[in-house]
Parts: structure tokens; C-alpha cells; sequence
């Protein structure tokens, strides 16, 4: 599996994450591991999302606001990958790489 093949099987949620950061971690490539960084950003929010639905009133709307928020990064993420390119979403992707720079 070439690094864009992984960068793309990276975004296919956590089973997809995990089978590229099993194949990667034989070969690392920097454009798959810079990917299988953003995907475990975007799973470590979308859990947290999750965890936040029960707020009373507010859990609901941030549920929503940020699902759709979270679902524009990974899509431009997702395109990128496909590109070839290595950029990070908007907001968090820099954090991402920071905080998993271990990937």
C-alpha cells in the first residue's frame, strides 16, 4: 500500500484509521502519518462531541454545530489525501499534528 492509499484509508473512520496505522507502521511515509494525525483529531473531537450531547439544551446544538464543522474538515481532509497534498484542516490541524506528532 503506497502512502496516498493509506492517507485516504485513514479517513475511512476508526476501523479505516487503525488497518492505516497498522501498514504504515511498518513503512512510515510522512504523508500517510501526517493524515493518520489529522483522522485521530477528528475521532478524539468527534468523541467528545459525543460526550457533550448531554448537556442539558446547549449539548444538542453543540452536537450539531460541531458535527457539521467536524464533517467539513475531514471532507477537505479526504480531498487532500486524494490530491496527494499534505495541508491541515482549518483550526485544529496544526494542534492535531502537534499533539500526535508520536503517529
Amino acid at each position: 500500500m503506497n502512502a496516498k492509499t493509506k492517507a485516504i484509508v485513514s479517513h475511512l473512520f476508526v476501523i479505516g484509521w487503525l488497518i492505516a496505522l497498522i501498514v504504515n507502521s511498518s513503512k512510515k511515509e510522512q504523508l500517510a502519518s501526517f493524515y493518520i494525525r489529522q483522522n485521530l483529531g477528528f475521532i478524539v473531537v468527534w468523541v467528545a462531541l459525543e460526550v457533550l450531547r448531554i448537556l442539558p439544551i446547549v449539548g444538542p446544538v453543540i452536537r450539531v454545530v460541531g458535527g457539521v464543522l467536524l464533517f467539513i474538515g475531514w471532507l477537505m481532509s479526504l480531498i487532500w489525501s486524494i490530491q496527494g497534498e499534505q495541508k491541515p484542516v482549518p483550526w485544529l490541524g496544526e494542534q492535531f499534528q502537534a499533539w500526535f506528532r508520536g503517529f
